[in-house]
């Protein structure tokens, strides 16, 4: 029998459009036009004017010359601004640099020029560092001032560094232009900048399918009901803030927006705005936990947040519960738009003790629905490992959520995406029931005595510890064992200890080889998204300071 399937024939525009983030947008102004888009402080605008604003935009930086392929770098706060740049740059045909507002002017001198940005938009509260960094090109690009007036700009800055205005710009540009979807769903959407730990940084690009879909696994996973309420304290500079900036235009959301992350903002949102979800790092569920009781607010309704990195600890898991939150920890990297992998929660669970589920949640789990595979293959031999929670090996990933490749670094991609996978650099075990659970990075793993120590495992003890407020392990040099853990604490405020304490503590609840032998109190580095800096602690026991 003859088939003819293959006779029928992709038709665009008709039966195939590209997939892309810019369509969310599109239909979030004929369905939610008045509904909520963005609210932050005075400021307020539903759909219909957020399309707009967007399309004006996309229309100003065509007329400065922005065409397909051109960088338009950004350095600003969450803010509507940037909110509406990671919809209305790519629909000019450019491609979004958001950019780590924690950066020195050296870096981000770096950034604009490997980047090849034509177009920076900078907020003035950091004309300082772009000041500095415009004076280290030869060809900076044209620059476009942000003026806000909630802005708290530190000693010097506040100054306007452009001939033009954010608002000014808008001005020029056509609200009716059209939605400039993408030829081909493959093209470049927006380059994020790895955190530079070692090295410089590295460019990834993200195209316009993978974000597409992201938004649509983490629909499907997250559970997202239509017209949540979702509060910004994950950066939109960090993996295009977990690419929810189109989910929320998707679900017809709305984005309640931030300069600052602290407990006594976020507790306000959610009291204010009714907040249905959050993103953020443990250690911002850990400053919410540990908030004084006049600041904490418990909502009527639970809040549904999504957090990333080491696992938090049972007993912040225990007090935003309490709180009202509801946490799932998820899995990713900068090269994978964020999110790939989650701790997929099961109905059974909920009859388990609240450190028996916190032990559950510290396992990623299984991949997000959009992702193809997630592997844990030995090291040596690229074999998967046994899911006995034992076998450790590194986690490599596929699946349209992940990058294009690293901007003009061809070998350093081909080394990622070696015998056909995304290779993470981080250490994980499989589960019997198939979950992964991370146990270190493969540069941070503690080789003591010829025994590996997870520095997570180490964390996750320490943290524990009444009086301690966030925990950092790394390896330091021991003649006898070659390296052994050391641990730098972070105490709770008004809070004191004693090395002799905190090992103590340790040898009490974990094998003895894993304890650390030195401990030292500090405020820990950290970057904007909450991550501990671990290379600055390093570095402080390569230079003699511990």
């Amino acid at each position: 029998m003859k088939h003819n399937y293959d006779s029928l024939n992709q038709v665009a525009g008709l039966n195939h459009v590209a997939l892309s983030p810019i369509s969310f947008l599109q239909r979030a102004a004929d369905v939610y036009s008045t509904c909520d888009s963005i609210i932050y402080g005075q400021r307020k605008y539903n759909w219909k004017e957020t399309s707009r604003r967007c399309r004006q935009l996309a229309s100003a930086l065509n007329k400065l010359g922005v065409e397909k392929g051109s960088t338009v770098a950004m350095m600003a706060a969450n803010t509507p601004e940037l909110a509406e740049a990671h919809f209305g740059v790519p629909i000019s045909g450019g491609v979004l640099n958001a950019i780590n507002t924690r950066l020195d002017a050296d870096t981000v001198a770096y950034i604009l020029e490997h980047g090849d940005a034509k177009i920076l938009i900078t907020d003035t509260q950091f004309s300082n560092v772009i000041s500095a960094a415009l004076a280290k090109m030869e060809n900076p690009p044209l620059v476009i001032d942000i003026v806000d007036t909630q802005s708290e700009a530190p000693q010097g800055a506040g100054i306007k560094l452009g001939a033009i205005t954010y608002e000014d710009l808008l001005k020029t540009g056509d609200q009716n232009r059209d939605w400039g979807l993408p030829d081909s769903e493959w093209d470049a959407l927006t380059l994020n900048y790895t955190s530079g730990t070692s090295g410089r940084p590295k460019g990834v690009v993200y195209h316009h399918r993978g974000s597409y879909l992201m938004s649509m696994g983490t629909v499907a996973a997250w559970q997202i009901p239509k017209h949540p309420k979702y509060l910004y304290t994950v950066p939109l500079f960090h993996c295009n803030g977990w690419g929810h900036v189109w989910t929320m235009a998707l679900m017809g959301g709305t984005l309640i927006c931030n300069r600052a992350v602290t407990a006594e903002k976020i507790f306000g949102a959610i009291r204010d705005h009714k907040v249905t979800h959050f993103g953020a790092a443990p250690i911002v569920l850990a400053m919410l936990a540990n908030a004084p009781d006049d600041i904490k607010y418990t909502p009527d309704h639970t809040v549904q947040v999504m957090t990333a990195g080491a696992p938090p600890p049972s007993k912040v898991l225990e007090i935003t519960q309490k709180l009202g939150f509801n946490v799932i920890h998820v899995y990713g990297l900068t090269e994978t738009y964020g999110h790939v992998v989650f701790c997929d929660w099961k109905e059974q669970w909920n009859q388990l003790s609240i450190e028996e589920q916190a032990e559950i949640k510290s396992r990623q789990g299984v991949r997000f629905p959009m992702m193809d595979a997630a592997r844990v293959i030995d090291v040596n031999t690229g074999k998967p490992v046994d899911a006995d929670g034992t076998a450790i090996g590194e986690i490599v990933l596929r699946g349209n959520p992940i990058m294009k490749g690293y901007y003009k670094s061809p070998e350093t991609t081909r080394e990622a995406f070696k015998d056909g996978w995304f290779h993470s650099g981080d250490l994980a075990v499989v589960h019997s029931d198939g979950y992964i659970e991370i146990k270190d990075r493969l540069k941070d793993i503690i080789i003591s005595g010829g025994e590996n120590i997870s520095s997570i495992e180490v964390e996750s003890v320490l943290y524990k510890h009444p009086k301690v407020a966030a925990a950092a392990v790394v390896a330091k040099a021991d003649e006898k064992w070659g390296e052994t853990p050391c641990a730098f604490v972070e105490l709770k405020a008004g809070e004191q200890s004693t090395e002799e304490e905190i090992i103590a503590f340790c040898k009490e609840n974990m094998a003895g080889y894993k304890r650390p032998k030195h401990v030292i109190f500090i405020e820990l580095p950290k970057t904007s998204t909450g991550k501990i800096q671990k290379f600055r602690l390093r570095e402080l026991i390569a230079n003699g300071e511990t």
